[in-house]
């Protein structure tokens, strides 16, 4: 079947060595999603992220760091759901999910020939995700908002980095967590290419902060990104949100 058409994004949020010294959570998902011949997935290292234990950062000198980590499937409802309701309920011991609308557009290997990329009818929000159970650690909760905010890494706000003073602010309100993943090359409005080099300790990369919780808590964080982003983008969309209670009795 044709992965092509209204699908679904499952998105999870974990940290980098959640069952130090054993083989991290966001391992066990890859695993166990190539076992489950799913479409594909993506792994995304975060640089900053703030949740129910904290802030953690990226520090040269640690040995085990704690950085978040962003794991990306995008499939049929169906193979979502049983993914979801099986293999990555017994996996999770802490962390977040959330599940959102995917309209692929194009998916092939590159022995295939070369497809049209036409734009698929828009659906009412969260209409294509499919419904998931309560388990025993997790919770579900249909009124989410995924706020992403895409800015520069040399920003600033009251001399300090735009992108930390952002999640600090989302952590002062209360809100359920926050994940800054850096990019390796970008441009913006004035069409000036920035990316990573070899030669440079540090540039203005660009930065994308994701922010998931209600949409009442998210709103709480509006009036202050409009002080705070001079220049940049932000976008919202509706999620369902699972929730993973710290599981005691998983597995190491």
């Amino acid at each position: 079947m044709s992965l092509v058409g209204e699908r679904v994004l499952l998105k999870i949020y974990l940290q980098s060595a959640d069952r130090a010294p054993h083989a991290p959570t966001y391992q066990r998902i890859i695993k166990a999603a190539q076992q489950a011949k799913l479409a594909g997935i993506t792994v995304l290292r975060g640089i900053l992220g703030a949740g129910h234990h904290g802030v953690h950062k990226s520090l040269p000198w640690s040995m085990v760091e704690h950085l978040p980590m962003v794991i990306e499937i995008v499939e049929t409802a169906e193979r979502i759901a049983e993914f979801v309701q099986g293999p990555l309920d017994r996996l999770m011991i802490g962390g977040m999910a959330t599940l959102e609308r995917a309209a692929v557009v194009m998916y092939r290997d590159k022995d295939q020939p070369r497809p049209t990329l036409n734009l698929i009818s828009e659906l009412p929000p969260l209409s294509t995700v499919p419904h998931i159970q309560p388990g025993s650690h997790m919770t579900v909760n249909t009124n989410g908002v995924l706020l992403r905010v895409f800015i520069g890494e040399s920003d600033k706000f009251e001399n300090k980095p735009l992108f930390e003073a952002i999640v600090q602010k989302a952590r002062d309100l209360g809100l359920a967590g926050a994940t800054v993943l850096r990019g390796s090359e970008g441009f913006g409005a004035n069409s000036v290419v920035h990316k990573a080099s070899l030669l440079e300790m540090s540039s203005d990369l660009p930065v994308l902060i994701e922010i998931v919780d209600t949409e009442e808590k998210i709103a709480l964080l509006h009036p202050h990104l409009e002080q705070m982003v001079k220049e940049g983008m932000i976008t919202m969309e509706y999620v369902v949100i699972l929730m993973y209670r710290d599981n005691a009795k998983a597995t190491v």
